[in-house]
């Protein structure tokens, strides 16, 4: 019977992500844009506030201690994961 050879994977090229497209997008126009475009508009200071999706495995990990801090009644775990997405939401 024949041996198999192993052939090497190729290096895995860098992807481009959609932020750095937008990045790059944004650096030229702000380059192209005429002296009075670029002045910072006053709308510019203030902060804004966007909300931070949690991943999966952060609510879960949250949900899992309000249980065990329940003292792991049963019955609850959609109240205890809506808790944990809130609270890490607020964060």
């Amino acid at each position: 019977m024949a041996e198999k050879v192993k052939k090497e994977k190729a290096p895995a090229t860098p992807r481009t992500t959609k932020a750095a497209v937008n990045k790059t997008v944004v650096t030229k126009v702000a380059d192209t844009a005429p002296l009075a475009a670029k002045a910072p508009s006053p709308i510019a200071k203030v902060p804004i506030l966007t909300a931070r999706k949690p991943s999966h495995e952060e609510i879960a990990r949250l949900a899992y201690q309000f249980w065990i801090d329940r003292g792991r009644e049963t019955g609850r775990h959609e109240e205890d994961w809506l808790r944990a997405e809130r609270e890490l939401k607020k964060a």
